[in-house]
């Protein structure tokens, strides 16, 4: 298992939430963080590496982290 990361940005780029996560490869983290709903939009990075962008659902509520 690898350790992603997952940062939700603001309308003026500023990260306001970093969550962990726990994933098999860069697609798991990615479905993760997608049901996750995190945020509208959030990155998942793997070390220094850009994995890729999440847009979440703005009309439901986040899981419980």
């Amino acid at each position: 298992m690898a350790s992603y990361r997952v940062y939700c940005i603001d309308g003026t780029g500023s990260i306001t939430t970093a969550h962990l996560l726990q994933a098999e490869d860069d697609e798991a983290a990615i479905a993760l963080a997608r049901e996750a709903n995190f945020g509208l939009k959030c990155e998942v990075w793997d070390g220094d590496r850009l994995v890729g962008k999440v847009f979440g659902n703005p009309g439901a509520a986040p899981e419980p982290a």
